[in-house]
């Protein structure tokens, strides 16, 4: 007779566990034997469904008794021979018994239960690592118990540490597994569904009265149950996951069910699977969706209306989108007769909007808000306080529309303010990754002088598509070094990148899988990315290669067809020509949809990447888009046209949360309300106090360029400079990645960089000695600083304030202060 003493228990332990872990394919097999046999009961062998469902009971006991025991060693730190000692070897014992108990009920409950996919297999795998951990952990426990082993001592420590966070893992999969990935996240309040109720826009009650549908009636009604089923059902089953077996997808796959029969009887909805389940509460096992959201009252009616109107999906409905997808051909809306004063296209269009939201018109913003506005806006400077006073001065009545105009003729400073925004898109810059081995190349030459003559966006579009040695930065994207996954190889970075900045689209999904959010197919990806490609791509689905060769076209072959033999450059020749031509209206409505954004905060769609999206004016985006065409593809006569309307003119509207410039349910008052940019802010500051960056730290000097006039403002504008500290915390992207637009709200990086910043208060300390050599006198500095930076006089509290704070005769010191305290003050850091 086998004693049973330490060490044969724990061989024991260990045989047991690797039995079970070498027949659990039996296991399965044999489970599914029973299953097989019972199928027509419809019913599973009581007993191993008993012993499955104790696995969530089961499994509670390893995560309990291993963390404990981890804490607790932790208190027993200094003393390893603690009187807790006894206490943690029983937990620990206590753990890896329940570890391979709930191992062993785990994989009998992924056998007899609808579990699939890969976090089941995580989950499992991390609960198969944690008994294996919790095995060698008794071993380990059972050398060092009693000793004096200084070093077993410490590897059964790790051993015991690195088991708790195992058992930690395998509990988040598993709770991950059970309600979802965002059982977490989900509770938070902007973690807000993409979708909702009201994109149905649907009346059941007409559908219903019209007795027997018509086939476009039917088309209709399929595609808002299947925008229902894209929005909440399709990330676990459509052909990229499918789990219990059943897809929802195509209509040959949702009539024919999961591995437990049809879920849509058409006729009844009563009878269907699929409307008994999404009507369960969310937190039930076998609720659909399984993530924890749970479709509306509106979107249950609409499907099983569906159902009872007999589930008719014609074959014509798998050529309409179940996502909404802007018209690609432009489109010229009549311009209403002008009304009350306004004669500019632009405002009649945004008067019809504002009657139809019930809004009426303000009073203008006054002369000093409006040419600080347009400063900044347009050449990223601020007025002088001599510009200040002439233009409030200035009695014509278009001299607000004139002002424009010469600040567009500024082409120098128009250039390099505008340099910031395309430098942030074409993701192009001065210094970093790539730039020395040649895996990355500047454009900024050409891109300088593209903004510098004001070239025609079509001819910028087709040099930045089809380029020469200065412009094929763009396209040819970044080398990164080592293995990089297939949707980031520099082709797949093309197709996205142009996608997103040329065509306001997201590609970023289906370089990868078919999209979640979006028509587009993996195969339209790397299709559209051949025509980058010096060689015929192969095609990777999640990074895995499918062994299929990709084909070569355009994402709307109504434009034109590709030359898939063709080579590199004449494939580049073809996109530019074909994307360009008037019949692409959705390439010139992204274009005019940034540059609203850029000046009013917030697009006519947004996000401004994504133009399937619905405009708060339709009629006035596609007005835009042609009139850009009508003008030559001018961008300073759009920006001229912009800046002279009623619209732009409005007071600046506040937003409590940025979240609501992004809802379906945004009105449009007039521009937002935005913080400064970090070059704003920085030439803000080189403007009215000292300059910032030194000639030295100049990356580009437009001044190298052969051009007839040069600016000459004084200092260093700071979007001529590498990315540095004070500039990154200010929102200046590193430039690795397309950004389209910067976040305008403060953060506390922001918050900490202007009131502890080396460069910042260096700038400030050198700037109050030159300032106490030029002024002196405390009144006269206060008066200076405050129509310096704010345009206007202080008023008397604020005199008296900043008085006591300087004195008649300030110190260097005291100046400083004051130059801090103003330039953090909204008036200065926001555009009103």
């Amino acid at each position: 007779m086998i004693k049973m003493n330490k060490d044969n228990l724990l061989l024991f332990c260990g045989i047991v566990f690797f039995l079970v872990l070498g027949v659990s394919n039996e296991v399965q097999a044999f489970g599914t034997v029973l299953l097989f046999q019972a199928e027509e009961a419809e019913t599973t062998f009581w007993l191993w469904q008993l012993f499955g469902r104790l696995h969530p009971l089961a499994v509670h006991f390893p995560v309990s008794f291993l963390i404990l025991a981890a804490l607790l060693e932790l208190i027993t730190l200094k003393d390893f021979n603690h009187k807790l000692r006894p206490g943690i070897t029983a937990l620990v014992w206590a753990g890896a018994v329940g570890a391979i108990v709930a191992v062993i009920l785990g994989l009998l409950l992924a056998n007899i239960e609808d579990y699939g996919g890969s976090m089941l297999d995580i989950h499992q795998w991390t609960g198969i690592g944690t008994a294996l951990l919790s095995i060698f952990l008794l071993v380990l426990m059972g050398k060092t118990t009693g000793s004096q082993n200084a070093k077993g001592v410490k590897v059964f420590r790790v051993a015991l540490i690195v088991t708790a966070v195992a058992v930690s893992v395998a509990g988040h999969f598993g709770a991950s597994l059970t309600h979802g990935e965002e059982y977490l996240t989900e509770t938070l309040p902007w973690n807000e569904p993409e979708f909702s109720s009201k994109d149905l826009d649907i009346d059941l009650v007409a559908f219903e009265s019209e007795g027997e549908l018509s086939e476009q009636k039917q088309v209709e009604l399929v595609g808002k149950v299947r925008a229902v089923f894209a929005h909440n059902c399709y990330k676990c089953h459509s052909d990229a996951k499918i789990k219990g077996e059943l897809r929802l997808d195509t209509k040959e796959f949702a009539f024919e069910g999961g591995e437990s029969g049809p879920v849509i009887i058409p006729g009844n909805a009563g009878k269907s699977d699929l409307v008994r389940r999404i009507k369960l509460p969310k937190d039930h096992k076998e609720a659909m969706p399984s993530k924890g959201k749970v479709l509306s009252d509106d979107e249950i009616a609409l499907i099983s209306f569906w159902i009872d109107k007999g589930a008719p999906w014609p074959d014509a409905a798998e050529d309409v989108s179940v996502y909404r997808v802007a018209e690609l051909a432009p489109r010229r809306p009549n311009l209403p007769a002008p009304r009350k004063d306004l004669n500019q296209a632009i405002d009649i269009w945004v008067d019809e909007y504002f009657e139809e939201q019930e809004i009426d018109w303000r009073a203008p913003v006054d002369d000093k808000v409006f040419l600080r506005r347009i400063y900044l806006d347009l050449l990223g400077l601020q007025p002088s306080t001599e510009e200040y006073d002439t233009f409030i001065k200035d009695s014509r009545p278009d001299k607000r529309a004139l002002k424009v105009r010469e600040l567009l003729d500024r082409d120098d400073d128009y250039a390099t303010h505008w340099l910031t925004f395309w430098n942030d898109a074409l993701r192009n810059d001065y210094t970093g990754t790539g730039y020395i081995t040649k895996g990355r190349y500047a454009i900024t030459d050409w891109l300088y002088s593209s903004l510098r003559d004001n070239k025609p966006y079509d001819q910028f579009v087709k040099q930045l598509l089809n380029p020469d040695e200065k412009s094929k930065g763009f396209i040819e994207g970044i080398r990164w070094r080592g293995d990089v996954n297939a949707s980031q190889v520099t082709e797949m970075q093309a197709a996205q990148n142009v996608g997103q900045v040329i065509l306001g689209l997201n590609l970023k999904c289906a370089s990868c899988h078919d999209s979640f959010v979006s028509d587009w197919k993996l195969e339209e990806a790397y299709a559209f990315a051949n025509i980058f490609s010096d060689s015929s791509l192969v095609v990777s689905r999640c990074d895995i290669p499918t062994g299929e060769k990709a084909g070569t076209k355009i994402l709307w072959e109504e434009l034109g067809e590709i030359d898939s033999t063709a080579n590199r450059a004449e494939k580049l020749e073809q996109l530019a020509n074909y994307l360009v031509q008037p019949a692409n209206g959705r390439l010139y409505r992204t274009i005019v949809n940034r540059i609203w954004k850029q000046l009013m905060g917030r697009g006519l769609v947004e996000p401004a990447d994504e133009m399937d999206n619905i405009p708060w004016s339709q009629d006035l985006l596609d007005w835009l888009a042609t009139d850009f065409e009508d003008e030559g593809y001018d961008l300073k006569e759009l920006i001229y046209k912009i800046a002279i309307s009623k619209a732009y003119q409005q007071p600046a509207v506040a937003v409590e949360n940025p979240l609501f410039l992004a809802d379906d349910d945004f009105v449009f008052e007039g521009a937002v309300i935005r913080r400064m940019t970090a070059e704003q802010f920085s030439d803000g500051v080189s403007q009215k106090i000292h300059p910032i960056f030194s000639e030295e730290q100049m990356k580009y000097n437009p001044n190298e360029l052969a051009v007839s006039e040069q600016s000459d403002i004084g200092f260093v504008r700071a979007a001529l400079v590498a990315n540095n500290g004070l500039l990154k915390a200010l929102g200046r992207t590193n430039r690795e990645v397309v950004m389209t637009s910067r976040d305008s709200q403060a953060s506390l990086l922001q918050a900490l960089e202007l009131t502890n910043g080396e460069q910042l208060n260096n700038t400030l300390k050198e700037g109050a000695v030159k300032w106490k050599e030029k002024y002196e006198a405390g009144d006269i500095i206060v008066h200076e600083v405050y129509r310096q930076l704010l345009g206007r006089d202080p008023q008397q509290n604020e005199f008296n304030i900043a008085m006591a704070v300087l004195g008649e005769s300030p110190e260097p010191e005291a100046i400083q202060d004051l130059f801090w305290a103003v330039l953090l003050l909204p008036e200065f850091q926001l555009i009103y």
